[in-house]
């Protein structure tokens, strides 16, 4: 991780990531684009239980939407239900118990999914950021496995059943946090050097982005986007980088702030006009490297990028 990315990314980040940051941009939206009657659309939303998956799965239920929670903990999940429910007076919110870690489960999640159910827009928000070295039961860097790899598989599993619908979508939370990363598609897992969670995670956002950017070259009948949420106070947050949450609370945004861009991005009609494949930030697409950062991948390195991941892929698929 380079000093120069990481010094102009936090000055760019407390101008633009904060809840002053929000504010100030909220200024240019156009409230209307989110009035909106989603009756007859269905939503999948990993990582649903809190935080800012939470916030976007309630703002999709209160517009009529049907939502398909992807959550991990039955109990936590069943009780966001209850709040969602209570909130939108919308019934039609289920809940589906996935650990985005696992291939396997992924997979034979999304095959028994689109069988069953019709999908207008997924949105992948689920994502860990574990800060030793830990493997899942399939030997699989947890980071790697959980946001790249769960993503990769939930996603490329379901455009099939999203080809089949009309004004189909596909919304990613990545993180402001990836432009201070250049893809490293040789060491995918972590395995070389001193490991260190939060690059981990920057890197896995970085091929997020990538993997979007490559999805809409190749899929051209959905629309598909990534975006940063900025920086909000989530339990995720909380738990992963304690140091910075206490340093920076008062100027974190709060969940609902940081799901703003996620649902514009799922409901507006707006959002649909915009190029596919952009990255966004406070509903405007932004530029995925910093200036004179150096973090570009070549087209090979992404091919190779792709490649693993199919190959990890084909591995686990039942």
């Amino acid at each position: 991780m380079s000093f120069y990315r990481n010094t102009v990314w936090l000055v760019k980040g407390l101008q633009e990531y904060t809840k002053s940051g929000y504010e100030a941009a909220a200024k240019h939206f156009v409230p209307a684009d989110l009035d909106v009657n989603l009756n007859g659309r269905s939503f999948m939303v990993t990582g649903a239980n809190s935080g800012i998956g939470k916030a976007a799965a309630q703002e999709i239920a209160k517009r009529g939407g049907t939502v398909h929670m992807v959550c991990r903990n039955k109990g936590r999940a069943e009780a966001a239900k209850g709040e969602i429910v209570e909130s939108s007076k919308n019934e039609n919110v289920h809940v589906h118990i996935v650990d985005m870690s696992s291939a396997r489960q992924v997979w034979e999640f999304a095959q028994s999914f689109s069988q069953n159910n019709t999908l207008h827009v997924l949105i992948n928000n689920a994502g860990c950021m574990v800060n030793q070295r830990e493997l899942t039961e399939e030997g699989l860097e947890k980071n790697f496995a959980t946001n790249t790899l769960g993503t990769y598989i939930l996603t490329t599993a379901l455009i099939p059943a999203l080809k089949k619908v009309e004004d189909p979508r596909v919304i990613t939370v990545s993180s402001g946090g990836m432009l201070t990363q250049k893809l490293d598609v040789d060491d995918l897992q972590f395995e070389k050097g001193t490991f260190d969670g939060t690059m981990a995670y920057a890197q896995n956002k970085r091929q997020q982005v990538i993997l979007t950017e490559r999805w809409a070259a190749q899929h051209k009948e959905i629309h598909f986007s990534s975006m940063h949420p900025g920086w909000a106070d989530t339990p995720a947050v909380q738990t992963s980088m304690p140091s910075f949450h206490a340093r920076m609370k008062s100027k974190l945004r709060t969940e609902a702030m940081g799901a703003d861009t996620v649902v514009w991005l799922a409901v507006s009609a707006a959002a649909a006009k915009q190029p596919s494949g952009l990255f966004f930030q406070d509903r405007k697409g932004v530029a995925t490297h910093l200036p004179l950062a150096a973090s570009r991948s070549t087209p090979q390195e992404e091919e190779k990028l792709l490649a693993a991941l199919e190959e990890f892929a084909q591995k686990f698929k039942p």
